[in-house]
């Protein structure tokens, strides 16, 4: 079980801990790449102005300051934040706009990357909201323009990569910008963004203070504001909800090239994804960039821990003068995701340590030759340590145990040498330069639990 933070916000892992996040890392690496997806790295610190170009998240942001600063180098001056200041990125997609508008003459379009790095809020830490966490993205990047089948691939792409973590099952929700906003304006609600900011909080407050949302800041009447919620209560496994929006009787041309954009990603998800993707329309997404394809991903049971992949379209996000740089990618939560693997046990490594074989000293003197049957085992990939004294053999394998290591190595007077399963007691002849472990002891395992596994 995960271990409460000493400063909260900010969470650290034991060892054995830290191997499960290793493995959904390296899992989700290793999908990310088969599919074409190439690794990058931006820097942590943006500017205040870079960060807060879209979107409501200013009080999320950390500034960036020096201990020793004067009153010229504040973050804030005349009570307005400095957008020449730094600050910590509080996600991933912003700095990789950047990235691409200044780049863009060494990058080949379409872009396909993935990025794996640390990002910082200043939210109220809870279950499953910390300051600093780990964020795991993937994107695809146009010059100009970028075909609508990227937003079906990317779907696709993050429900493989989930199937292949130890969780129990999920949903990817998948809603359309375009569809919403052509609806509300179909039914006269012209501040769509405001609609989608109040709709966005519809599973918070429920419907009916989402309705008086709608009535008291954006002006909307009651039928209206009930059509808003008809749409959002649409919620299908298959592309029947197309018929149950336009049952809904309004017209609007953005209104059509949204249903029509979301039925491709919904009919490509249940032949390529079957009960992993469900059309929910009442996804908005509380950040202003998106403007198409929109995804929330819950674990099936574990839904108050809120959505552990999220992102979608941006067709404006990144642009230099006239050159856009429209993209479409998701985010997944890795420390939101790990901390809840942890907390509920779904998933254990197989020992706490990545060393499979610790190699035991007869004397002080036999330490250069145990060295040299470390160094052997290791050639082949085999994790090794050498005791650090020649105690007792059995303290030497009390050691090994408390440690999590399988196997303890002997080396007799005659030059001859042992290994021994401590788990097992059994012990056998062994050579350094053919022995190996079997399999499942060569690296450490990460497996989902029972629990786990026979729920999905």
């Amino acid at each position: 079980m995960a271990r409460t933070a000493s400063l909260s916000g900010f969470p650290e892992w034991l060892p054995e801990e830290r191997l499960v996040e290793l493995h959904v890392l390296d899992t989700l690496r290793r999908v990310f790449e088969l599919h074409g997806f190439g690794s990058i790295e931006t820097r942590a610190v943006e500017t205040v102005g870079q960060l807060l170009r879209k979107g409501e998240i200013d009080k999320e942001v950390y500034g960036l300051s020096r201990l020793q600063e004067d009153e010229s180098e504040n973050l804030v001056k005349g009570g307005k934040a400095d957008p020449h200041a730094l600050a910590l990125h509080f996600d991933l997609t912003v700095p990789f706009a950047r990235y691409v508008v200044e780049n863009a003459g060494y990058l080949a379009f379409p872009f396909r990357r993935y990025q794996i790095q640390k990002v910082w809020r200043g939210e109220r830490p809870q279950e499953g909201r910390a300051r600093e966490f780990t964020q795991a993205d993937i994107d695809v990047v146009g010059d100009g323009d970028l075909p609508f089948r990227y937003d079906v691939e990317i779907a696709l792409v993050i429900a493989e990569a989930l199937s292949a973590l130890p969780i129990p099952d999920f949903r990817l929700r998948i809603n359309n910008r375009k569809l919403a906003e052509g609806f509300y304006r179909g039914i006269g609600l012209e501040d769509t963004a405001g609609v989608l900011r109040s709709i966005d909080k519809l599973e918070k407050v429920g419907p009916d203070k989402v309705a008086d949302l709608l009535k008291a800041e954006l002006g909307a009447t009651d039928e209206q504001a009930w059509k808003a919620l008809q749409l959002a209560a649409i919620r299908t496994e298959d592309t029947s909800f197309v018929a149950q929006v336009q049952a809904l009787g309004v017209s609007n041309e953005l209104l059509d090239e949204g249903l029509n954009e979301l039925e491709q990603v919904i009919e490509a998800a249940v032949q390529r994804a079957p009960g992993k993707v469900v059309a929910d329309l009442s996804i908005a997404r509380g950040l202003d960039y998106y403007t198409g394809t929109v995804v929330e991903t819950v674990l099936v049971g574990h839904e108050q821990l809120g959505s552990i992949c999220s992102g979608g379209r941006y067709d404006a996000l990144a642009s230099k003068g006239n050159r856009k740089f429209p993209g479409v990618g998701l985010s997944i939560g890795v420390t939101r995701l790990v901390s809840r693997i942890l907390s509920q046990d779904l998933a254990k490594a197989s020992r706490a340590v990545p060393t499979a074989v610790l190699v035991a000293l007869t004397s002080d003197d036999s330490w250069s030759a145990a060295q040299d049957v470390a160094a052997q085992l290791r050639s082949r990939g085999i994790a090794t340590e050498v005791a650090a004294k020649a105690e007792k053999f059995g303290k030497q394998i009390k050691f090994a145990d408390r440690r999590g290591i399988p196997f303890v190595w002997f080396t007799d007077d005659d030059g001859t040498h042992q290994v021994k399963d401590i788990r097992t007691g059994e012990q056998v002849v062994a050579f350094p330069e053919t022995w190996t472990p079997p399999l499942e002891d060569l690296a450490v395992q990460v497996a989902a639990t029972a629990q786990v596994a026979s729920a999905v």
